[in-house]
C-alpha cells in the first residue's frame, strides 16, 4: 500500500504553548494577588485592583486562558497525530489563536474595571460572549476537518472527549449567556431568580465538567500511554467512562443549589447524579493509573510521568470529594465556606495544573528535537508544585469546616457562640498559609518556565514535522469481530450526535419544567420592582464583585434564620435578572440587610462602613469603597427600566421618562438619612454612586415583610433545622422544600 507524505503543524502547537505558560503565570499571579487582600485587605488599592474584581479575573485567566490554552495545545498536538494528517485549515488554526487571545485581552479590558454580568465563570458582557461563540465555532470547524479527512479508521478515545467537550461548552454558553444588551458593555441576564440560578449553575457545574475535565480526561488519554509507552489499560473501561461521564455529569448542577427554593425534585436529581458520577470518574482515574503498570519504575525519574501521575490522582480526589459534598448532610456545613474554594482548587492546582506542566515536559523537546534541559530543575518544579498544593488546601480545608461550624454554634441559652467577624477572624491564619502554598505553586511554574526557555535553545525547533501514512479507504467498511463499539467510531458526524443527545437529556429534564411550570416559582404579591436608585445601586453591587464574598440566600437552618432572620423565598427574586445568590461567605449574608429586618443597618452606617469598613470594624477584611464617592451615571437609567420591562419586570409604560426624577428624589431622601444619622459625615452628596448602593442593600428581602407576621412566623417555625443542638445528620434532609419553594 503506498504512502502518503505530509506534515504535522507544529507552529500552532508551539503559540499554544507558549499562551498556555504565560497567561498560566499571570493567571496564578493575580490568583495570589486576590489571596493577599484577604490577608491585608489595604492592598485593595485602587477600584481595579479591588478583591470583587480581580476574583473574576483569576478564575477566568486561570480557566479560559491557562486551561484554555493547554487544551488547544494538547489538541492540536494529539489530533493530527492520532489521526495521521495535518489539521483542516491552519488559517483556521490562526483565526483560532488569535481569536482566543483577543478574547482573554477583552476579559483583562473588562472585568478590572467592573465590566461583568455577575455571573460566576460567566462573567464577561454579550460581545465577548459572541466572540467566544465564533471563535469556538471556528475551533470545532477545524477540528471536524480534520476528522474527516483522516488516514485512521477509527476514531481514538481522545478524540470522543474532544468532540464531547466541543458540543456540550457550545450548548452551554450559548444557554447560559441569553441576555439583553442595554448598551455595548451592559446587559440583564434573559432568566430571573430561581431559573437564572439554576442554568448558571448547570452551566457552572458543567463547565468544570467539560472545559476542565473532559478535554483534560482525552490529554491524559493520549499523553500518558505516549510518554509511558504503554497502551490505555482497558478499552472496554474507556467506552464505560466516556459515556457513562458525558450523560451523568449534566444532571448533576442542582447539587450547587440544595436548601435553596430550587424545586426538590431538581436537588434530588442533582444529587442523586452526582453519587452516580463517582463511578465513571474513577473508572477514568484509574484506567489512566493502570496504563502506568510496567512503567512505574520510570515515574521516579521521568518528569512527564510523575507530574501526571500526581494530576490523575487529584482528579481521582476531587471527584470523590465532589459526590461526597453534594450530600445533603456534608453540604450544610461545606456550603458557602472555603472548603467548596479548596475542593475547586485540588482540581484547578493538582488535576489541570500538574497535567499541563506533564504536558508541556512532553511537547518542549519533541517539538524542539531535544532533551529537556534539566531533569534536576523540573524535579524541584515538581516538588515545589506539590508541596505547594498541600500547602493551600489543607488550611482551607480546615478552614472551610472550622468556619461551617462556627456558624452553627449555639451556647447553651441559645444565642448564637459565634458573631461572623469573630469567624472571619479565625481564618487569618489559614489564608496566610494558603498565600504561601500559592506562592510556592508560582514559583515552580516560573522554574518550568525557565528550564523550557532553555530546552528550546539548545534545541531546534520543527515547524512541519514530515510524518507518512496510507490513504484511508472505505472508512465506514468494519471488519468480522470487531468491538461493537467500533460501528460509531468509524462515523464521527453519528458520533457528535449521539454525544449532543447524550448531553442534551440531563439539561432538557432539569431547565424546562422549572422555566414552564409556574408553581416551581411561586410569585409573592408584596415582591415588587426595584425602583431606578435600587437598580442603579444593583449595578454597582454586580460591578464591584459583591456576590464574590456575600451570599444573598439564608438558608432554612436553626443557625442561619438565628443569625439573619427568615429565610428566603424564590418568589422574591423574581425580578432579579441576574440572581445574586453568591456561593461563598467571606462576609455575611445580606438578604435581610433591608429595612424592617433584624439585621438593618442605618443608611449612615453604610456610608461609613463602605467608604471605610474597619472604621466600623477594624478587623473587617472588605476593600475600602472610596472610588463609590464618585457622582452616579445616571445617563443609561431610562433605557434600564426598558430593558427590564422588556425582560418581563412590570414597570408601567412610559416609566423610563419618569425614572430619573424619581431615583432623585429617593437619592435625597437617602442622603438625608446619612447626614441627620451621623453628623459626622459631611462630604457625602446626593449624587453619589455610593447613595445608590445603600439604597440597593436598604431593599434587600424587606418586601416580604410586607406579609401577614402571623403568617410569615408560622412558615419560619414548620422549617427551621437545628444542625446543632440537635445534630442527627438525617434531619438535614428532612427540610421541608416545598415550603422553600413558596
Amino acid at each position: 500500500m503506498q504512502l502518503e507524505k505530509f506534515s504535522y503543524d507544529n507552529r500552532i502547537v508551539r503559540l499554544f504553548l507558549i499562551a498556555t505558560v504565560v497567561w498560566g503565570v499571570i493567571g496564578m499571579l493575580v490568583g495570589l494577588f486576590a489571596a493577599l487582600e484577604l490577608v491585608w485587605p489595604d492592598l485593595n488599592l485602587f477600584s481595579w485592583l479591588s478583591f470583587g474584581r480581580i476574583r473574576p479575573l483569576h478564575t477566568n485567566a486561570v480557566i479560559f486562558a491557562f486551561v484554555g490554552n493547554g487544551i488547544f495545545a494538547g489538541v492540536y498536538y494529539s489530533l493530527q497525530r492520532l489521526l495521521k494528517t495535518r489539521m483542516f485549515s491552519d488559517m483556521l488554526s490562526k483565526i483560532n489563536f488569535w481569536g482566543w487571545q483577543l478574547i482573554i485581552l477583552s476579559a483583562v479590558l473588562t472585568l478590572p474595571f467592573g465590566y461583568t454580568t455577575g455571573k460566576e465563570y460567566a462573567e464577561l458582557e454579550w460581545p465577548i460572549d459572541i466572540a467566544i461563540t465564533l471563535i469556538w465555532v471556528v475551533f470545532g470547524w477545524n477540528m471536524f476537518g480534520t476528522i474527516l479527512k483522516r488516514r485512521v479508521k477509527h476514531m481514538y478515545v481522545a478524540i470522543w472527549f474532544y468532540i464531547a467537550t466541543f458540543v456540550t461548552v457550545a450548548v452551554l454558553h450559548i444557554v447560559n449567556s441569553f441576555e439583553l444588551p442595554v448598551n455595548f458593555l451592559k446587559s440583564y441576564s434573559w432568566y430571573a431568580g430561581v431559573q437564572d440560578a439554576l442554568v448558571q449553575w448547570w452551566y457552572g457545574h458543567n463547565a468544570v465538567a467539560f472545559f476542565l475535565t473532559t478535554p483534560y480526561l482525552g490529554l491524559m488519554y493520549y499523553f500518558i500511554p505516549k510518554a509511558a509507552n504503554r497502551p490505555v489499560y482497558s478499552y472496554r473501561l474507556s467506552i464505560i467512562h466516556f459515556w457513562a461521564l458525558i450523560f451523568i455529569y449534566i444532571w448533576a448542577g442542582p447539587h450547587h443549589l440544595l436548601f435553596s427554593s430550587l424545586p426538590h425534585w431538581a436537588q434530588t436529581l442533582g444529587v442523586v447524579f452526582s453519587v452516580m458520577l463517582i463511578f465513571p470518574s474513577w473508572g477514568g482515574m484509574l484506567n489512566g493509573l493502570l496504563t502506568l503498570r510496567g512503567a512505574w519504575d520510570r515515574v521516579r525519574d521521568d518528569a512527564v510521568l510523575k507530574f501526571m501521575v500526581v494530576a490523575v490522582t487529584c482528579y481521582g480526589m476531587a471527584t470523590f470529594e465532589g459526590p461526597i459534598l453534594s450530600l445533603k448532610m456534608v453540604n450544610s456545613i461545606s456550603h458557602f465556606t472555603d472548603w467548596t474554594v479548596a475542593h475547586v482548587h485540588v482540581g484547578g492546582l493538582g488535576w489541570n495544573g500538574m497535567l499541563t506542566f506533564g504536558m508541556a515536559y512532553f511537547l518542549v523537546p519533541k517539538m524542539w528535537n531535544t532533551k529537556l534541559f534539566s531533569k534536576s530543575l523540573a524535579n524541584t518544579h515538581f516538588w515545589l508544585a506539590t508541596i505547594g498544593i498541600v500547602l493551600w488546601v489543607i488550611p482551607m480545608y480546615i478552614a472551610g469546616f472550622m468556619q461551617g461550624m462556627m456558624w452553627k454554634e449555639f451556647n447553651l441559652d441559645g444565642t448564637l457562640a459565634s458573631s461572623f467577624n469573630e469567624t472571619v477572624n479565625a481564618l487569618h491564619e489559614f489564608y496566610m498559609v494558603r498565600s504561601l502554598g500559592g506562592a510556592l505553586y508560582i514559583v515552580g511554574a516560573l522554574i518550568m518556565v525557565y528550564n523550557l526557555v532553555k530546552t528550546a535553545k539548545q534545541g531546534s525547533f520543527v515547524p512541519d514535522e514530515s510524518a507518512e501514512a496510507p490513504a484511508l479507504v472505505n472508512p465506514k467498511k468494519g471488519h468480522r469481530g470487531e468491538h461493537w463499539h467500533s460501528w460509531i467510531e468509524r462515523r464521527p458526524v453519528k458520533f457528535l450526535i449521539l454525544s449532543l443527545f447524550a448531553i442534551l437529556v440531563g439539561g432538557i429534564v432539569e431547565i424546562i419544567p422549572t422555566m414552564m411550570v409556574s408553581s416551581n416559582v411561586t410569585k409573592i404579591e408584596s415582591v415588587q420592582p426595584y425602583t431606578p436608585l435600587e437598580l442603579e445601586g444593583r449595578d454597582i453591587y454586580i460591578r464591584e464583585g459583591c456576590y464574590n464574598c456575600h451570599s444573598q440566600w439564608v438558608r432554612p437552618f436553626r443557625d442561619e434564620v438565628a443569625r439573619y432572620g427568615q429565610y428566603s423565598k424564590g418568589g422574591e427574586f423574581v425580578y432579579d435578572h441576574p440572581f445574586q445568590w453568591g456561593s461563598k461567605r467571606t462576609g455575611p449574608d445580606l438578604h435581610r440587610s433591608g429595612r424592617g429586618n433584624s439585621i438593618n443597618n442605618p443608611s449612615a452606617w453604610h456610608y461609613k462602613h463602605l467608604i471605610n469598613p474597619r472604621h466600623v470594624n477594624p478587623e473587617s477584611v472588605m476593600p475600602a469603597y472610596v472610588w463609590l464617592t464618585d457622582p452616579l451615571d445616571i445617563s443609561n437609567t431610562p433605557r434600564k427600566i426598558s430593558v427590564m420591562r422588556k425582560l418581563g419586570v412590570p414597570y408601567p409604560e412610559g416609566y423610563e421618562d419618569q425614572a430619573v426624577d424619581d431615583l432623585k428624589v429617593q437619592a435625597e431622601e437617602i442622603y438625608q438619612e446619612i447626614i441627620t444619622g451621623d453628623p459626622e459625615i459631611t462630604k457625602a452628596r446626593p449624587d453619589m454612586e455610593v447613595i445608590a448602593l445603600i439604597a440597593y442593600l436598604q431593599r434587600l428581602g424587606s418586601d416580604i415583610l410586607k406579609e401577614s407576621p402571623a403568617e410569615e412566623e408560622t412558615e419560619v417555625n414548620e422549617v427551621i433545622i437545628d444542625t446543632v443542638s440537635s445534630p442527627a445528620p438525617e434531619q438535614l434532609n428532612e427540610v421541608d422544600t416545598t415550603k422553600i419553594n413558596e
